[in-house]
């Protein structure tokens, strides 16, 4: 799961294969993390609008939607932002990276996560997950994700919780969790999640960053408090990563997902496959 190098020590390698996860503390500076946030404030505000950025929204706002800091609750795609993809190109960051991705890296996702105060309906919360549902390239070994905390993440704001050595697991079957309130667009879980399986919570403080392989089972509670919680990531493959067709798998229904999205987002009449969506 790890590739030679000379960044991890022997305890962190194996720290890595044996539970699919790393936690490097204080490794993204308070003024980078201050400069995220003040950017994520002018998305909200509309006083910047980077082309193919994605807004999500708690669901629990609709119909009338007033796009807040308070109100979005991840920017998806922030890749023509300058200020925000700076992230993906910290070399704290991707000095790490390379140990998992090898030296010609990709960027392949990014987003900044801003977990709203929960409103008593667990809207707030996460289901446990495997990333590997979401991205159609192999191999899931060359992929890894970088989460840093902008500001403290523990048990009462809803912090990472992820189950370890489930990266040796399959990808299992995903979908909408049967949940009292309705789980966003895209936000899919797994099926079969057994509650009563160990987690172990990540407690993160400002600038923290966790590396975690694509197929460990992780998700979040709600945020018990009144304020936000607030992360940034990207997940990375390695540049010799290849697409694979999806059709007769765990994740065709979310291909075909996909591209009714696209379809209606971007009115196409035409006949459209899932790499047109994703470019």
């Amino acid at each position: 799961y790890t590739l030679d190098n000379d960044v991890l020590t022997t305890e962190q390698r194996q720290f890595y294969e044996d539970n699919g996860y790393l936690l490097i503390r204080k490794l993204v500076s308070d003024e980078d993390i201050e400069h995220f946030r003040k950017e994520f404030v002018r998305i909200c505000n509309k006083e910047v609008n980077p082309p193919g950025l994605k807004i999500m929204r708690d669901e629990v706002y609709r119909p009338n939607f007033i796009r807040s800091e308070r109100t979005v609750k991840k920017v998806h795609d922030f890749r023509e932002d300058e200020e925000l993809f700076r992230y993906c190109a910290l070399p704290e960051i991707l000095k790490y990276v390379e140990c998992f991705t090898g030296p010609n890296i990709m960027a392949m996702q990014m987003m900044l996560i801003n977990k709203l105060p929960d409103l008593g309906n667990l809207s707030s919360r996460h289901p446990m997950h495997q990333d590997l549902h979401y991205f159609p390239f192999r191999p899931a070994d060359r992929i890894v994700c970088a989460w840093t905390a902008m500001e403290r993440a523990d048990r009462d704001n809803g912090c990472l919780a992820v189950q370890p050595g489930t990266h040796k697991l399959p990808l299992k079957p995903h979908g909408y969790p049967q949940w009292e309130s309705p789980s966003s667009k895209f936000v899919h879980g797994l099926l079969d999640y057994d509650k009563k399986s160990p987690r172990v919570h990540i407690i993160m403080e400002k600038g923290d960053t966790v590396f975690f392989h694509p197929l460990l089972i992780h998700g979040s509670g709600i945020n018990k408090t009144s304020g936000f919680r607030k992360c940034i990531s990207c997940h990375f493959a390695s540049s010799e990563c290849n697409y694979i067709d999806v059709k007769n798998t765990t994740q065709e229904h979310l291909e075909k997902e996909l591209i009714e999205f696209g379809r209606e987002k971007y009115k196409l009449t035409t006949p459209v496959d899932l790499p047109v969506i994703l470019n």
